[in-house]
């Protein structure tokens, strides 16, 4: 599945006659016509917010074909705007161009945009081309890899979307130079959760490796990002639509969906919100008997060393988690299904959690 060049390292999403690269690796947004080999016809919209278009808008333009037909749409930045009405501007946007079913949609920036283009390409003319160049380490380990793409609704995060692959992931590395400090460790918490639910090796490196990730590190974030985007593409290969192993992603994500929903969506970075939710998932697993207390000082400390809050909202009460985390889309007939660790490396969807158990975990774990 993996390939090393010389140079940026290639990674394969292997899903039949709808497989596609990841492509990895610093300046990849310089190089003319980078993006050219997985255009669907000569119209390209381009789909960006305001932080990263002044930064990055010029660079993907100039990856694109001299005789393209570009056009580019610059929307409001935040969790906020990863909405229907949001998405509407770009539909709204590719009708008043004429944009026909062999346009291309590239999505520039974190996971917001990835997300929101992804789906409008997924219903535009029931399903058109798009690209992911990720530009937040979270969306380059995570979100710009596999297909998911939807929006968020006030009761709930991402319950209006679709399934609907990209031709390519184009990761510069380089992009990475200009995150701020607070999205650069909500990234790492998408990093540590596949050593957490994957791989024990990768998360004793991790543990290790944390101070030059966070210095930006180039050669500790190009095997950050390959490890996580390889883990990432095995497990969309096994299991498209999460129907089973690809749950296991959501180690974190229904504590964490919580909170961002509770909060009201850009309070709580998405990473910030995960991070805290794999505390009290590995928390929860100690309180079944399949992690020990050491176990779970190691979790705390590689989220405290990768700048991640450890406490849950001082104002959510566990009944608001309960009624948050009961519109979770992994939940089966009404059975609450939460991703726990049976060991670090070892992750499992578990729906027969004791609800007491679980109530005194939310009444117990730190408020700040």
């Amino acid at each position: 599945m993996t390939q090393t060049l010389s140079g940026p390292h290639t990674l394969e999403v292997a899903l039949g006659d709808r497989s596609y690269p990841i492509h990895i690796g610093p300046g990849l947004l310089r190089e003319p016509g980078a993006l050219a080999p997985w255009l669907a016809g000569r119209q390209v919209m381009i789909v960006t917010n305001e932080t990263v278009a002044p930064l990055y808008l010029a660079q993907c333009r100039s990856a694109l074909p001299a005789d393209a037909e570009v056009r580019e749409l610059v929307l409001p930045d935040g969790e906020a705007t990863k909405n229907l009405a949001h998405v509407s501007r770009i539909w709204d946007a590719l009708l008043e161009a004429g944009f026909n079913r062999r346009c291309t949609l590239v999505a520039l920036g974190g996971g917001v945009i990835g997300d929101m283009v992804g789906f409008a390409a997924a219903c535009y003319q029931r399903g058109v081309a798009f690209i992911q160049v990720p530009t937040t380490l979270l969306a380059q380990v995570d979100s710009s890899v596999g297909g998911k793409t939807g929006v968020n609704h006030p009761l709930g995060k991402n319950m209006i979307g679709a399934f609907w692959q990209p031709r390519a992931v184009l990761i510069d590395t380089d992009t990475l130079d200009t995150l701020p400090p607070r999205e650069l460790s909500a990234g790492l918490a998408e990093v540590i959760k596949y050593g957490l639910i994957r791989d024990a090796d990768f998360l004793a490196w991790l543990e290790r490796s944390l101070p030059a990730l966070r210095d930006l590190e180039p050669a500790a974030l190009a095997r950050a990002i390959q490890r996580s985007c390889a883990l990432k593409a095995e497990i969309v290969a096994e299991d498209e639509t999460e129907q089973g192993v690809r749950a296991l992603l959501n180690l974190g994500h229904t504590f964490g969906h919580a909170i961002e929903a509770h909060q009201g969506y850009g309070n709580w970075l998405h990473g910030e919100a995960v991070g805290t939710g794999m505390l009290m998932a590995a928390e929860l697993s100690a309180r079944l008997g399949w992690l020990g207390e050491g176990d779970v000082l190691r979790v705390r400390t590689i989220l405290r060393v990768a700048g991640l809050p450890l406490e849950a909202p001082a104002a959510m009460s566990p009944e608001d988690f309960l009624a948050r985390m009961r519109l979770d889309k992994k939940n089966v007939d009404s059975r609450l299904r939460l991703v726990l660790l049976r060991a670090l490396g070892d992750a499992c969807v578990d729906d027969a959690t004791p609800l007491e158990t679980l109530q005194a975990l939310l009444e117990q774990f730190p408020r700040g």
